[in-house]
């Protein structure tokens, strides 16, 4: 797969950890995240992996910031994204089964990066279970 992530200065030592993961997975990822603990704007390192969902140049999306709050809604602000905030691997299987969500965002200062690391592996196995979610997701976008 192909993966796209971001993160802000919060979130640089979990993209590393995941990146690490995703390689080691066979996975390509293409890193739009700061790569520093120095303070940055989110919204500057998540347009870019949200795009690249929405133009289905990759797969998914993984965004890592702070809260998890912030990036999230910046990557809902495109077109064909369903980024969901997630906190346990649970929460994530279900934003994947549910949602067909396709981008991760991740609370760094609310998770640990074994947490995190879990819940990358989740959101990549857990297929979109269609049905009666299908018509709900559907009616998502504003168009």
């Amino acid at each position: 797969m192909k993966i796209a992530i971001g993160n802000d200065h919060a979130g640089t030592d979990y993209k590393n950890k995941i990146i690490n993961y995703l390689e080691s997975a066979g996975h390509e990822v293409q890193n739009f995240g700061t790569n520093s603990s120095d303070s940055v704007d989110y919204p500057d390192f998540v347009h870019p992996v949200a795009k690249a969902v929405s133009e289905n140049e990759v797969d998914f999306g993984i965004i890592i910031c702070g809260s998890g709050n912030g990036a999230s809604m910046t990557a809902n602000k495109h077109q064909k994204v369903r980024s969901a905030l997630c906190w346990t691997k649970e929460i994530t299987a279900l934003a994947r089964e549910h949602n067909d969500a396709n981008i991760l965002s991740i609370p760094a200062r609310f998770t640990s990066e074994p947490q995190a690391i879990e819940m990358v592996k989740t959101f990549l196995e857990t297929p979109f279970e269609g049905g009666r979610h299908q018509r709900r997701v559907d009616k998502i976008a504003c168009v």
